[in-house]
C-alpha cells in the first residue's frame, strides 16, 4: 500500500509533522510511504498512491496558496476509491481551521476521494515555532492509526 505525505512548510513545522506522521505509519506492516513537498509532486504519478496525505501551515484562517493549488488540480486525475487526510499546523486559537478548509476542499474538488479519517490540528508555540512539545506524540499515533485504517480499508475493497 502507497502512501504519499504532501506538505508545504515555511518554517519546518508542518514538514515536522509530516515526518512525525510517516514514522507512526512505518510501524504499520506494509506501508510504503513517500513524503513531498507540494511544489515537488509529480501529479502525473498521484494515482499511483492508494492515500494521499496534505499538510499545510495554517495561513490567515485557511491553507496556503500552494495547497489550495494542489486540492484544485486533483481534481484533473482517477483518484476514485482512493483516500486522503490532512493536517495542519497552527497558531493561538486558530485550531483545525486549516484543516476543515482542506477538508472541504478536496471533497468539492475530488468528489471520488474519500477521506479515511478526520484532520489533525497541531500547535506551534510562536510563528516560526517550534512546535509545542506535547503535540509531537500525537503526530506519530495519527501516522500509525492512519496506516492501520488505509490497510483495514484497502484490505477489505480487494
Amino acid at each position: 500500500m502507497k502512501v504519499i505525505v504532501v506538505y508545504e512548510s515555511k518554517y519546518g513545522n508542518t514538514k515536522l509533522v509530516a515526518e512525525k506522521i510517516i514514522e507512526g505509519m512505518k510501524q504499520v506492516q506494509g506501508i510504503e510511504t513517500l513524503l513531498s513537498e507540494v511544489k515537488e509532486v509529480n501529479l502525473n504519478q498521484i494515482s499511483d498512491y492508494d492515500a494521499i496525505l496534505i499538510g499545510s501551515p495554517n495561513h490567515i484562517g485557511g491553507p496556503t496558496r500552494g495547497v489550495k493549488s494542489f486540492i484544485d488540480k486533483l481534481g484533473d486525475f482517477p483518484l476514485k476509491g482512493k483516500l486522503f487526510t490532512v493536517f495542519d499546523t497552527y497558531l493561538g486559537n486558530n485550531f483545525e481551521k486549516a484543516v476543515k478548509k482542506m477538508e472541504k476542499n478536496v471533497n468539492e474538488k475530488v468528489p471520488g476521494l474519500n477521506m479515511i479519517a478526520p484532520g489533525l490540528s497541531i500547535r506551534v508555540q510562536g510563528m516560526k515555532g517550534p512546535i509545542v512539545e506535547e503535540e509531537l506524540p500525537k503526530c506519530k499515533e495519527f501516522g500509525n492509526k492512519i496506516a492501520t485504517q488505509i490497510k483495514t480499508t484497502l484490505q477489505s475493497t480487494k
